[in-house]
């Protein structure tokens, strides 16, 4: 026993300091930062939080950007369900693991080679625009890329995998027996569909939507490429208060709106839909 806590604590030493040195100090110093004013006066003041109300460009990107971002999981949810159940309930764990590993590539070669593999299918003479010419679907190619369509196809490409993940969880836990005794009593697809899968699946799409809302509102490759200048994104926004203007509390106040905004966010649609966290979490 005694062997046992002093490899817990040996195993758990790195990862405090990891947690502390990497993620916590850095964001209590941000947060300080956040309420000193641009003038660099050693006061601590509201005025960068302002900022955000006050200016219309500021509030209405992080609008656009909510909106798009619930899009987007609601389409990752209508999405991966059908694939989650394929994997669980319809073809055999053999296949379903091989075909898992298919789903994992993408996360394997990263967001960056990923979202530039969507630039080549998507462009005037990408893959698709050129095999729908050669079919003579088409005779000029579809404008495609730099698009809120194609910046949509990358965020949702990039974000599935988190929505099937959680949502094949929980259906490894339903009882076949359940939908087949519900079908033996003469209800039909839809219904078994509503009362039972659904209900059940109901912690793992809740989960699953809050890991992709917080994926898609915060990602910046997506939206900075294949949006291009048409899509304005919140995470723009932050980037350009740090890495082009360098004022840096300003975008450490930014920051941290988006995180305090973003999480309300997930609070009022648990409250709408009746669940509870620590039910989601289990």
């Amino acid at each position: 026993m005694q062997d046992n806590k002093k490899a817990f604590y040996f195993l758990l030493i790195p990862v405090l300091l990891w947690l502390v040195m990497l993620i916590i100090l850095p964001h209590v110093d941000l947060f300080f930062s956040s309420f000193k004013p641009n003038s660099g006066e050693d006061t601590y003041t509201l005025e960068n939080y302002l900022i955000f109300f006050q200016d219309k460009i500021y509030w209405s990107t992080f609008l656009y950007t909510t909106a798009y971002a619930i899009g987007v999981t609601l389409l990752a949810f209508i999405v991966s369900f059908p694939v989650a159940f394929y994997l669980v309930k319809v073809i055999s764990p053999k296949h379903a693991a091989f075909l898992m590993l298919m789903l994992l590539i993408p996360l394997w070669i990263g967001e960056l080679v990923t979202i530039y593999g969507w630039v080549i299918l998507l462009g005037d003479k990408g893959a698709i625009n050129e095999s729908l010419i050669f079919l003579g679907i088409i005779d000029t190619p579809i404008t495609m890329l730099y698009t809120n369509f194609s910046m949509i196809i990358g965020l949702l490409y990039m974000s599935m995998l988190f929505m099937i993940i959680p949502i094949m969880t929980t259906l490894e836990s339903l009882d076949d027996a359940q939908i087949e005794a519900a079908s033996d009593l003469g209800a039909s697809k839809f219904t078994i569909f509503k009362s039972i899968v659904i209900p059940h699946s109901m912690p793992g799409i809740i989960n699953g939507s809050i890991i992709v809302f917080m994926l898609v509102i915060g990602d910046y490759l997506a939206p900075n490429i294949l949006g291009g200048k048409s899509s304005l994104w919140f995470t723009e926004q932050i980037y350009n208060q740090f890495l082009s203007t360098f004022n840096w509390n300003q975008g450490a106040a930014f920051g941290f709106l988006l995180l305090i905004i973003s999480s309300a966010t997930i609070w009022a649609a648990l409250r709408l839909s009746g669940q509870k966290l620590e039910k989601v979490e289990n």
